[in-house]
């Protein structure tokens, strides 16, 4: 069995993370992972192209009695979407305490009223299957945190016990909720124990290389059972130092550098996607040299951004910032969103937006029925972190018709679509769910406003039913991805630009090399008529791909209000 060499630079990955003697076992734990895997895992190349479109669900988001959801997702899928959608991001299936699955009590099991591995490898034989590693922290209610109340000697500094007097003010939080919570022990003791994010989600102590180690096989796993993408949930908090923000420490990426060259060692097709809500400058860091960490980095200003211009009517600031975008080579991109399981990140547009502006999107949010959630600042004070609604309520308030609210979602999803990059697009997004506050209500938590699941035999007739928003955007939506696929100008790794030309127009020039073909995507943000020219750079004929129009010699081009136009032509 050929193995290339890993041991070199896996070895001085690990003794840059841990004391000799301990890099040493680390990295005999890892060769025998490899080699464990070797076996059991073939390696399939696969290369990102302008059909990837990955559809981001809960693995119970549709569901019909007595079957597993799963199930009833696959076949879903296999109705509505094959053809037209080739990847799927099931939301953690794990069995799990609390947050919609991101409290994991067992990385190896699959929540039974979801189903089973099964279901899961029947998926994957169909569809690119990209799944969660959520490894910064672990359930209060799993194996592993149980064992180390209990003592075990195994699970000793698996977690990081804090005395409550340390200073921990200099720590980045990214929730209100307090930094250490309080366990008891089986003898009585009393354990002060770091949760980043809630008292149920405990943090795991990388700086004891047998987290790692356990980490990796369930990463490991997961390819095994049909995973090809790695979402690494909450990365930018994996390591801690005292003293530090701990986030985005150089012990962080150098991680995820390792589980990268790791995971390449048996499946190199693998793609490691890093989920870090935080300030676009931070987040694009994850990117590494382009070659050495993450292959996507979620585009986290993307959404806010998106939605300020619709509100304002004015695309300046989209433009400018879409006008910084680079990439440090031509093996990475972004992944593209504008709604996912959570809500619209607003830490990603600091320094982008001003503060009057945030402040308007909290303020036109909330009067669209959606909620506000705070993190507390290393002052003490709090600040709005994340609005909570549905993505296509955001656009557009409860009294306009559903004929604006229509265009305007189409609009700013048809922006996602031809961004440099490949596309995530959240169910919901895709039937165009409202509020769930009926969900919020249930559950106290402001993320239910955007996680309402469905019997499918009620969703199909929303879906069927003419006249529904629902059907109108789903039918709207898939017509627009089945003509994204089909051009390869739309290629992830193709040449990108941002064109200003006006501030109520957003304008992306995707090209082709292969095929020496360009196409100029042009989005009307305003709820006016916009009359613009073809620059003269572009030759004629040029012709929209979504109507079939061919601009004629005076290059005037008229959008009415939200409209989209993408023009095709040679280079």
């Amino acid at each position: 069995m050929h193995i290339s060499n890993p041991v070199h630079t896996i070895n001085q990955r690990l003794h840059r993370l841990y004391p000799p003697e301990i890099a040493e076992r680390a990295v005999n734990d890892i060769i025998d992972l490899i080699f464990k895997y070797k076996q059991r895992i073939v390696s399939k190349p696969y290369r990102l192209s302008e059909k990837d479109i990955i559809l981001i669900s809960y693995g119970d988001q549709v569901h019909r009695d007595h079957e597993p959801s799963l199930q009833t997702l696959e076949e879903f899928m296999d109705r509505h979407l094959k053809g037209v959608i080739n990847s799927i991001h099931i939301l953690p299936f794990y069995p799990s305490s609390s947050d919609s699955g991101f409290s994991v009590v067992n990385y190896s099991a699959v929540d039974p009223q979801m189903g089973s591995w099964r279901e899961i490898e029947a998926i994957s034989a169909k569809y690119r299957l990209m799944v969660d590693g959520v490894i910064n922290h672990i359930s209060q209610f799993s194996n592993w945190f149980k064992a180390y109340l209990d003592g075990d000697s195994y699970f000793k500094e698996f977690f990081i016990e804090v005395d409550p007097a340390t200073d921990l003010s200099s720590v980045v939080r990214p929730r209100a909720t307090p930094l250490l919570s309080e366990f008891t022990d089986s003898q009585g003791r009393i354990h002060h124990i770091w949760t980043t994010f809630s008292k149920d989600q405990v943090d795991l102590n990388y700086k004891n290389h047998r987290v790692l180690r356990n980490v990796l096989d369930a990463l490991f796993y997961y390819i095994e059972k049909g995973a090809t993408l790695i979402r690494l949930d909450a990365i930018a908090f994996i390591w801690k130092e005292i003293g530090t923000a701990c986030v985005h420490l150089p012990q962080t990426h150098e991680l995820i550098q390792l589980m990268r060259e790791v995971l390449h060692e048996v499946a190199p097709e693998t793609i490691i996607i890093t989920e870090t809500n935080v300030p676009h400058h931070e987040n694009i860091s994850y990117f590494g040299s382009g070659d050495d960490e993450a292959q996507m980095v979620y585009n986290f200003a993307l959404p806010p951004l998106l939605l300020h211009s619709v509100l304002q009517g004015d695309t300046s600031t989209l433009t400018s910032w879409a006008q910084t975008l680079t990439l440090p080579s031509d093996k990475v991109c972004f992944f593209n969103f504008t709604a996912s399981h959570d809500g619209i990140g607003l830490r990603p547009v600091n320094g982008i937006l001003g503060e009057d502006e945030i402040e308007h999107l909290v303020e036109t949010v909330q009067e669209h029925g959606g909620l506000v959630s705070y993190r507390t600042e290393t002052d003490g004070s709090q600040s709005p972190y994340e609005l909570n609604c549905s993505y296509i309520d955001a656009l557009t308030h409860p009294d306009e018709e559903d004929r604006v609210r229509l265009k305007r979602m189409l609009l700013t999803q048809a922006s996602v679509l031809v961004m440099p990059g490949v596309p995530g697009i959240y169910f919901h997004s895709l039937v165009g769910s409202r509020n769930y506050l009926d969900g919020v209500r249930h559950t106290g938590i402001n993320r239910s406003i955007n996680r309402e699941k469905f019997h499918v035999d009620w969703l199909e007739k929303e879906l069927s039913t003419p006249g529904m928003l629902a059907k109108s955007l789903f039918d709207s939506y898939k017509r627009l991805i089945s003509i994204r696929i089909n051009e390869s100008a739309f290629d992830p790794f193709e040449s990108f630009r941002f064109l200003d030309i006006d501030k109520r127009l957003f304008v992306v020039e995707r090209i082709s090399r292969e095929k020496r073909e360009r196409i100029l995507a042009i989005h009307n943000f305003s709820d006016e008529s916009v009359l613009t020219e073809l620059p003269h750079e572009y030759s004629l004929p040029m012709t929209d791909l979504l109507s079939s129009y061919t601009l004629g010699e005076d290059r005037e081009i008229t959008l009415e209000p939200y409209q989209m136009i993408w023009l095709k032509g040679a280079l």
